[in-house]
Protein backbone atom coordinates (compact mmCIF):
# COMPACT_ATOMS: atom_id res chain seq x y z
CA UNK A 1 0.00 0.00 0.00
CA UNK A 2 1.30 3.58 -0.41
CA UNK A 3 2.70 4.89 2.57
CA UNK A 4 0.22 8.48 1.51
CA UNK A 5 -2.73 6.05 1.44
CA UNK A 6 -1.21 5.57 5.20
CA UNK A 7 -0.67 8.90 6.21
CA UNK A 8 -3.76 9.93 4.96
CA UNK A 9 -6.03 7.05 6.43
CA UNK A 10 -4.45 8.09 9.79
CA UNK A 11 -5.72 11.79 9.57
CA UNK A 12 -8.76 11.49 7.63
CA UNK A 13 -11.30 12.56 10.44
CA UNK A 14 -9.46 15.93 10.70
CA UNK A 15 -10.07 16.44 6.61
CA UNK A 16 -13.68 15.22 7.06
CA UNK A 17 -14.30 17.74 9.73
CA UNK A 18 -12.74 20.86 7.79
CA UNK A 19 -14.94 19.91 4.72
CA UNK A 20 -17.96 19.68 6.90
CA UNK A 21 -16.84 23.23 8.53
CA UNK A 22 -15.97 24.83 5.27
CA UNK A 23 -18.86 22.85 2.75
CA UNK A 24 -17.81 20.57 -0.08
CA UNK A 25 -17.90 23.30 -2.83
CA UNK A 26 -14.93 25.26 -1.17
CA UNK A 27 -13.14 22.18 0.06
CA UNK A 28 -13.07 21.27 -3.89
CA UNK A 29 -11.63 24.51 -4.48
CA UNK A 30 -9.12 24.60 -2.30
CA UNK A 31 -7.92 20.71 -2.35
CA UNK A 32 -7.82 21.58 -6.86
CA UNK A 33 -5.52 25.00 -6.02
CA UNK A 34 -3.71 23.25 -3.60
CA UNK A 35 -2.79 19.92 -5.58
CA UNK A 36 -2.04 22.54 -8.98
CA UNK A 37 0.45 24.56 -7.04
CA UNK A 38 2.18 21.37 -5.31
CA UNK A 39 2.13 19.66 -8.76
CA UNK A 40 3.44 22.84 -10.21
CA UNK A 41 6.30 22.93 -7.47
CA UNK A 42 7.49 19.72 -7.93
CA UNK A 43 8.03 19.39 -11.54
CA UNK A 44 9.61 23.14 -11.01
CA UNK A 45 12.22 21.60 -8.30
CA UNK A 46 12.72 18.47 -10.40
CA UNK A 47 13.67 20.11 -13.54
CA UNK A 48 15.56 22.79 -11.67
CA UNK A 49 17.62 20.39 -9.65
CA UNK A 50 18.45 18.20 -13.06
CA UNK A 51 19.77 21.60 -14.75
CA UNK A 52 16.80 21.26 -17.12
CA UNK A 53 14.87 23.89 -18.42
CA UNK A 54 12.00 25.20 -16.54
CA UNK A 55 8.95 24.34 -18.08
CA UNK A 56 6.15 27.04 -17.91
CA UNK A 57 3.32 27.13 -14.55
CA UNK A 58 0.80 29.76 -13.38
CA UNK A 59 2.38 33.16 -12.07
CA UNK A 60 1.61 31.38 -8.40
CA UNK A 61 3.81 28.56 -9.30
CA UNK A 62 6.41 30.36 -10.53
CA UNK A 63 6.71 32.56 -7.14
CA UNK A 64 6.77 29.62 -5.01
CA UNK A 65 9.59 28.19 -6.82
CA UNK A 66 11.55 31.44 -7.24
CA UNK A 67 11.06 31.95 -2.87
CA UNK A 68 12.83 28.70 -2.55
CA UNK A 69 15.03 28.24 -5.07
CA UNK A 70 17.62 29.66 -2.05
CA UNK A 71 17.21 26.36 -0.21
CA UNK A 72 17.18 24.54 -2.87
CA UNK A 73 20.81 25.38 -3.53
CA UNK A 74 21.52 23.49 -0.05
CA UNK A 75 20.78 20.54 -2.16
CA UNK A 76 23.80 18.47 -3.19
CA UNK A 77 24.70 14.56 -3.88
CA UNK A 78 21.43 13.88 -5.29
CA UNK A 79 20.79 9.83 -4.43
CA UNK A 80 17.43 10.00 -6.11
CA UNK A 81 14.70 12.73 -7.20
CA UNK A 82 11.13 11.40 -7.77
CA UNK A 83 12.17 7.73 -7.03
CA UNK A 84 10.05 4.97 -6.42
CA UNK A 85 10.86 2.91 -3.07
CA UNK A 86 9.11 0.06 -1.60
CA UNK A 87 9.31 -2.01 1.98
CA UNK A 88 7.90 -5.88 2.02
CA UNK A 89 9.20 -5.47 5.50
CA UNK A 90 6.30 -2.69 6.33
CA UNK A 91 4.07 -3.53 3.45
CA UNK A 92 4.28 -0.12 1.89
CA UNK A 93 5.56 1.76 -1.34
CA UNK A 94 6.14 5.52 -2.12
CA UNK A 95 7.74 8.06 -4.47
CA UNK A 96 10.24 9.80 -2.33
CA UNK A 97 10.71 13.72 -3.70
CA UNK A 98 14.24 13.21 -2.82
CA UNK A 99 17.00 11.85 -1.29
CA UNK A 100 20.05 13.95 -1.24
CA UNK A 101 22.68 16.03 1.08
CA UNK A 102 20.76 18.95 2.51
CA UNK A 103 23.56 20.72 4.45
CA UNK A 104 25.81 18.05 4.05
CA UNK A 105 24.05 15.40 5.61
CA UNK A 106 22.11 13.12 3.72
CA UNK A 107 18.09 13.47 3.97
CA UNK A 108 14.91 12.54 2.93
CA UNK A 109 13.59 16.06 1.39
CA UNK A 110 10.08 16.52 0.83
CA UNK A 111 8.61 19.73 -1.35
CA UNK A 112 5.68 21.14 0.29
CA UNK A 113 3.65 24.49 -0.77
CA UNK A 114 0.88 26.21 1.96
CA UNK A 115 -0.66 29.25 1.72
CA UNK A 116 1.66 30.09 5.47
CA UNK A 117 4.03 28.06 7.27
CA UNK A 118 2.37 25.67 9.01
CA UNK A 119 2.94 24.85 12.83
CA UNK A 120 5.07 22.09 13.42
CA UNK A 121 2.38 19.36 15.81
CA UNK A 122 0.18 20.01 12.17
CA UNK A 123 3.05 18.39 9.86
CA UNK A 124 3.92 14.86 12.22
CA UNK A 125 2.45 13.17 9.25
CA UNK A 126 4.28 14.69 6.78
CA UNK A 127 7.82 13.60 8.98
CA UNK A 128 6.18 9.73 9.61
CA UNK A 129 5.93 9.61 5.79
CA UNK A 130 9.44 11.09 5.26
CA UNK A 131 10.62 8.47 7.63
CA UNK A 132 8.78 5.68 5.85
CA UNK A 133 11.15 6.29 2.72
CA UNK A 134 14.09 6.21 4.92
CA UNK A 135 12.97 3.19 6.04
CA UNK A 136 12.70 1.56 2.83
CA UNK A 137 16.15 3.48 1.52
CA UNK A 138 17.83 1.56 4.47
CA UNK A 139 15.68 -1.66 3.82
CA UNK A 140 16.90 -2.02 0.04
CA UNK A 141 20.37 0.05 0.47
CA UNK A 142 21.54 -0.71 3.19
CA UNK A 143 22.31 3.06 3.60
CA UNK A 144 20.92 5.19 6.12
CA UNK A 145 19.64 9.13 5.77
CA UNK A 146 21.16 11.53 8.70
CA UNK A 147 17.36 13.34 9.13
CA UNK A 148 14.24 14.49 7.69
CA UNK A 149 13.51 17.90 5.79
CA UNK A 150 10.62 19.07 4.63
CA UNK A 151 10.97 22.79 2.51
CA UNK A 152 7.39 24.63 2.69
CA UNK A 153 7.14 27.17 0.21
CA UNK A 154 4.15 29.67 0.90
CA UNK A 155 2.17 32.03 -0.77
CA UNK A 156 2.80 34.57 1.77
CA UNK A 157 6.49 34.63 0.61
CA UNK A 158 7.96 32.95 3.44
CA UNK A 159 9.82 29.49 2.36
CA UNK A 160 10.61 27.35 5.90
CA UNK A 161 12.47 24.58 6.73
CA UNK A 162 11.73 21.97 9.17
CA UNK A 163 14.15 19.48 10.40
CA UNK A 164 13.93 16.34 12.26
CA UNK A 165 16.72 14.49 13.51
CA UNK A 166 14.47 11.87 15.83
CA UNK A 167 14.16 9.08 14.00
CA UNK A 168 13.28 6.72 16.43
CA UNK A 169 10.13 8.85 17.29
CA UNK A 170 8.81 8.87 13.47
CA UNK A 171 9.57 5.32 13.12
CA UNK A 172 7.59 4.37 16.18
CA UNK A 173 4.92 6.54 14.49
CA UNK A 174 4.93 4.96 11.26
CA UNK A 175 4.40 1.71 13.14
CA UNK A 176 1.25 3.67 14.53
CA UNK A 177 0.33 4.41 11.25
CA UNK A 178 0.46 1.05 9.51
CA UNK A 179 -1.49 -0.63 12.72
CA UNK A 180 -4.27 1.71 12.06
CA UNK A 181 -4.15 1.34 8.55
CA UNK A 182 -4.43 -2.30 8.84
CA UNK A 183 -6.72 -2.81 11.69
CA UNK A 184 -9.09 -0.43 10.53
CA UNK A 185 -8.72 -2.49 7.16
CA UNK A 186 -9.25 -5.55 8.91
CA UNK A 187 -12.43 -4.23 10.53
CA UNK A 188 -13.75 -2.97 7.30
CA UNK A 189 -12.85 -5.93 4.92
CA UNK A 190 -12.93 -8.94 7.18
CA UNK A 191 -10.32 -11.19 7.88
CA UNK A 192 -10.82 -13.07 4.62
Amino acid sequence: VSITSVTSHFNKEIFVKWRKRVGNEEADRVTKAATGRGTDMHTLTEYYLKNEELPKVPPISDFLFKISKGKLNKIDNIHTLEGSLYSRELGIAGTVDCIAEYNGELAVIDFKTSKKPKPRDWIEHYFVQCMAYGCMLYELTGISVKKLVIIMACENGECVIYEEYDKAKYIKLLGKYIRKFVNDKLELYGTQ
